[in-house]
């Protein structure tokens, strides 16, 4: 059996420990993870105990990985889980570590659908784009039905307000079609945007009256 060899504090992080087994570097886990299994330095590791050495170190690997990936951008947590599972980490390491990060307020799906759904309305996409987006990252529908209207309101803005501004734009690029043709692109855009039905229509109505 293995030799457990150093067990030490990790100067690089707090409440850590560096943990060696024959003689190499094994990993560096949490302490209070370590003090229910009686580790002893020169002395042989259980099964047991080594098994529950390696679940420990994959929790730790799949969040650092967890880390990194929200250091680029934000993530929903089924969407996070996904790419951490997708880099071979395994699933029950990835709902440890995922856990632990949403303890420290690290994900939230509520916060990041908020922030999703103000940066994109201010580019003008509509609610039904939103929301489709956010369902697509493993947002639970009424939340992201739910966050999606609060960041609109608190943001100031309107669909309606919205929806013509990003169509008249577009209408100006199609200047030079024929009405039908202009009517047909501008409803396809707006749909592609987030914006249908009877609202979408007035719009794309009052923009070729002009």
């Amino acid at each position: 059996m293995p030799i457990l060899t150093g067990l030490a504090p990790d100067p690089r992080q707090l409440g850590y420990r560096l943990v060696e087994v024959d003689r190499g570097r094994f990993a560096s886990l949490p302490g209070d993870a370590l003090a229910s299994l009686q580790l002893d330095v020169g002395r042989e590791i259980p099964p047991a105990v080594l098994a529950r050495l390696r679940e420990l170190a994959d929790i730790e690997a799949a969040c650092r990985a967890a880390l990194r990936t929200l250091t680029r951008r934000a993530h929903a947590r089924l969407e996070l889980g996904r790419k951490l599972t997708k880099k071979q980490h395994p699933p029950e390491a990835v709902e440890a570590a995922l856990q632990r990060l949403e303890a420290r307020g690290l994900i939230d799906d509520r916060r990041f659908a908020e922030q999703y759904a103000t940066v994109r309305a201010a580019r003008g996409q509509g609610p039904a784009r939103l929301v489709k987006d956010l369902r697509a990252q493993g947002v639970d529908p009424r939340v992201a039905e739910e966050s999606v209207r609060r960041a609109l309101e608190d943001e100031g803005f309107t669909p309606e307000i919205e929806a013509r501004a990003v169509a008249a734009k577009r209408a100006r690029q199609l200047g030079d079609l024929p009405p039908l043709v202009r009517k047909r692109r501008l409803l396809a855009f707006l749909a592609r945007r987030g914006y249908s039905g009877a609202a979408a229509l007035e719009v794309v109505r009052e923009l070729l009256e002009r």
